[in-house]
């Protein structure tokens, strides 16, 4: 009876999944709610918790002992860091290709291109720390290819992440330079391309390519090998193309 009692409860236990808890670039959180809704219909009993920021500060998080079994990362440089020190344990993919684009509240006269950040009319340009935040250092990039960067950089302000820049972008700042991923959830609608934003010059950045890791948390648990395989998937690369990510 013991043995029976003891079989019929593992079987039970494994009806039930666990937590896993996924470390997210900032940029992506939109993207997330849906990768998150898509992957939990085919797995209903895995609870997906995401700590979003920037990846700098994420990786700060995950060296000090930060429970996460997967990172998404902004960059390819900080998993690949994290895969030379064995905190990672497979090697980085790309699971998508992120663009920057310029917002702001207004309405403003984008024909000018990256000129326009210099207009005396600009006051304020929001941007996320370049140093923990890859789309910040694209965007100083950007600015430093076009030659605007010297006479810009007084009116930076600086966000911790790419999601408050978009913030900063729509409330403290003139203008700002964020994620085009950021773009496309439903409480940016009201922002429309050509009007409130455009998207930057690709040939000004580096192209911004998206690595994903699993670490060392997660190695040996299938929850969070499914996880990794559905941002891999076919179905989690027609959900990030929504989001404006090249796949």
């Amino acid at each position: 009876m013991k043995k029976i009692a003891l079989s019929l409860l593992l079987v039970t236990l494994s009806l039930f999944g666990g937590t896993i808890n996924i470390a997210v670039a900032a940029n992506v959180a939109d993207a997330m709610e849906e990768l998150k809704a898509e992957f939990q219909k085919s797995n209903p009993s895995t609870e997906v918790q995401v700590m979003l920021g920037s990846s700098g500060k994420l990786v700060a998080q995950i060296k000090n002992g930060a429970p996460f079994g997967v990172f998404l990362s902004a960059d390819m440089e900080f998993p690949y860091a994290l895969y030379e020190e064995k905190i990672a344990i497979t090697e980085p993919v790309v699971y998508a290709q992120g663009e920057l684009a310029y917002l702001s509240a207004k309405s403003v006269n984008f024909s000018k291109g990256i000129a326009l950040v210099a207009e005396p009319s600009i006051e304020k340009i929001a941007i996320a720390n370049p140093k923990t935040a890859p789309y910040g250092k694209a965007a100083v990039e950007t600015m430093t290819n076009a030659k605007v960067y010297e006479s810009v950089k007084s009116k930076l302000v600086f966000a911790e992440s790419i999601s408050q820049a978009v913030t900063y972008a729509t409330t403290a700042a003139d203008i700002g330079f964020v994620a085009k991923s950021s773009l496309f959830g439903a409480n940016m609608k009201k922002y429309k391309e050509g009007v409130n934003w455009v998207s930057v010059d690709t040939k000004l950045y580096t192209p911004i390519k998206q690595g994903i890791v699993i670490l060392k948390n997660g190695a040996d648990n299938n929850e969070y090998k499914a996880f990794y395989d559905f941002v891999l998937s076919p179905k989690g690369k027609e959900i990030l193309k929504k989001y404006g990510y090249t796949v």
